[in-house]
C-alpha cells in the first residue's frame, strides 16, 4: 500500500483512496462528502478526511465491501480531480 507522509499529526486531509474493482455509485452515500469514480477496473474514492479515526472508519467500510485495497494517499486539495489510472507495475494489491 503507497502511503505518503503527512503535515497533520491528526492525519486531517484531503485523500485518495484507490481500489481494485469497481464500486457502483450507490456506495457513494457511505462515503458522506467523498467522490467516487471508477474506471479500468479501478474505483478511486476521494476527500476529505476530519481525522486519522476517520480515515480508518472509511478503509474498514471498504473492508467490509471486499474491494482489495490498492493505495491511500494524501494529496492536496488540487489534485482531487484527477481520474483513477492504472497502477504502474511497482504497486502491489493488498
Amino acid at each position: 500500500m503507497d502511503t505518503t507522509p503527512t503535515n497533520h499529526p491528526d492525519g486531517s486531509g484531503w485523500y485518495a483512496i484507490r481500489l481494485r474493482g469497481r464500486l457502483d455509485s450507490r456506495w457513494s452515500a457511505h462515503f458522506e462528502g467523498m467522490s467516487l469514480t471508477t474506471g479500468d477496473g479501478f474505483t478511486l474514492l476521494e476527500g476529505r478526511v476530519v481525522d486519522q479515526a476517520a480515515l480508518h472508519g472509511v478503509l474498514h467500510q471498504l473492508r467490509d465491501i471486499g474491494l482489495s485495497l490498492v493505495s491511500v494517499t494524501q494529496v492536496e486539495a488540487d489534485d482531487v480531480t484527477r481520474p483513477p489510472r492504472t497502477p504502474d507495475t511497482t504497486t502491489s494489491g493488498a
